[in-house]
């Protein structure tokens, strides 16, 4: 974030990723098979759960927020 404040890391699960992007999972899927969307990682090692960075995500809105209103 641009403020200076403190923002733990934190790990989102998909509602709340697609809380913020407003995107379905499938889509995506597909922009992460192209690199244009932050890929999903593993909550633990080894096991089947996943989720995303927060901060990717928001950079990543960020950057299509800056991409599309300069």
């Amino acid at each position: 974030t641009k403020d200076n404040t403190y923002k733990p890391n934190r790990i989102l699960r998909w509602p709340q990723v697609q809380d913020k992007v407003g995107l379905s999972k499938s889509y995506c899927y597909q922009l992460q098979q192209r690199g244009i969307f932050p890929k999903c990682v593993k909550i633990i090692e080894g096991g089947r759960g996943s989720g995303y960075w927060e901060h990717e995500i928001d950079d990543w809105l960020h950057k299509r927020h800056k991409a599309t209103r300069g």
